[in-house]
């Protein structure tokens, strides 16, 4: 069994968090390098002059110069050089002269100065990536919002167009319809009246705008399927599902225990466009043949849920692909719902709409 939510773009705050991370303060790690390289001195002393720690120096040095700066790095640098040859010269060290005691030391400088140069260009290279990478991330981060709200404006531009056009087609062309059909049935009646025979041709103009009417107000019914009542959604999920038994020959029901009254019209639509759209997906791609609608309400808030005994989907399908999914999604994102989707393969698809309680609709639905 699969449970898939909303996903949410993390990279920017993981990215912050990362950059962000707490590290030791300054002078406790200049602290530590310090001391590290006086008992690196101290054992260099001990051992002799058989065994070499030369390369040892560089941990305190790398410490210092990573965490702390250029200046501490140079002078534990030039520190390790004056504590080697000053256990050279304690432990009996004889040279045959002392150009070779200052060619060997300025070797080991040279090489000290060397990594500390490298190491604080690698460094800042890092550094670079770092802000590099964070500023991408912030841009990537900024263009995503972007788009997400490109696409919240577009679906309730949509709807509210897709209600415009309802309204107009019910309000305006139904109306003026209705008037040209009531105006013909009383053309039908004086020429009936009369004797003449136009009046059949009147009678079959005025079914022909019967027609007409009821072909707008099923349009219109499309265009907003709920209702503005608080209980609109319930009855137009009754409707889909009765309309969805009649068309594709499969088993729909609507369940409702308790009234569910959402007074926020524009959330109602975006459930039941929730709603039809999973149930589409169960007809066509999952080949269902049992769909159940269930509308409530719990103590999280208003739960839709969609459920079917179809093939199911994989994990891509439920998350990457089907632009009916995205929609969905986006849908629930509008109106601050949480979409859930539950599937396996051979056992169906549940996909569950959460709207939490509000002061977009009515207390009323939290009754059981």
């Amino acid at each position: 069994m699969e449970r898939h939510r909303n996903p949410a773009p993390l990279a920017f705050e993981q990215a912050r968090a990362v950059a962000g991370g707490i590290s030791p303060s300054r002078p406790m790690i200049a602290l530590v390098a310090t001391i590290a390289t006086l008992l690196i001195g101290c054992v260099d002393y001990l051992s002799g002059n058989e065994i070499s720690w030369s390369i040892v120096y560089v941990l305190p040095i790398t410490l210092a110069a990573w965490y702390v700066g250029r200046g501490l790095a140079y002078s534990l640098s030039v520190a390790s050089v004056v504590l080697w040859i000053l256990g050279e010269f304690a432990s009996g060290l004889e040279v045959s002269s002392w150009l070779v005691q200052v060619w060997n030391s300025a070797i080991r400088l040279a090489f000290y100065y060397l990594f500390v140069g490298m190491l604080l260009y690698i460094r800042t290279l890092t550094i670079e990536l770092e802000d590099r990478v964070i500023g991408r991330t912030s841009e990537l981060n900024r263009e995503i919002l972007e788009r997400e709200r490109l696409e919240h404006e577009l679906l309730e531009i949509g709807e509210r167009e897709r209600r415009r056009i309802g309204y107009d087609l019910h309000d305006g062309l139904g109306q003026h319809l209705t008037g040209t059909s009531l105006a013909l049935q009383v053309l039908c009646r004086k020429l009936t009246r009369r004797g003449l025979p136009e009046a059949d041709d009147a009678s079959k103009a005025v079914a022909l705008i019967e027609e007409g009417i009821a072909l707008s107000h099923k349009l219109a019914k499309g265009l907003q399927p709920v209702e503005m009542h608080a209980g609109g959604l319930m009855q137009a999920l009754q409707e889909s599902a009765a309309a969805t038994s009649d068309m594709f020959s499969v088993a729909c029901k609507f369940k409702c225990d308790a009234p569910i009254l959402i007074s926020d019209v524009s959330a109602a639509d975006h459930l039941y466009r929730i709603a039809q759209e999973a149930t589409s997906n169960a007809v066509k791609h999952g080949r269902a043949t049992n769909i159940v609608i269930t509308l409530e309400a719990n103590e999280e808030g208003t739960v839709l849920r969609v459920a079917d005994d179809g093939v199911g989907m994989s994990r891509t399908d439920a998350v990457e692909t089907g632009m009916g999914l995205r929609i969905m999604r986006q849908r629930a994102k509008l109106i601050g719902a949480i979409l859930e989707i539950v599937t396996s393969r051979d056992k169906g698809t549940m996909i569950s709409c959460c709207l939490p309680f509000g002061t977009n609709y009515s207390r009323e639905a939290r009754r059981a």
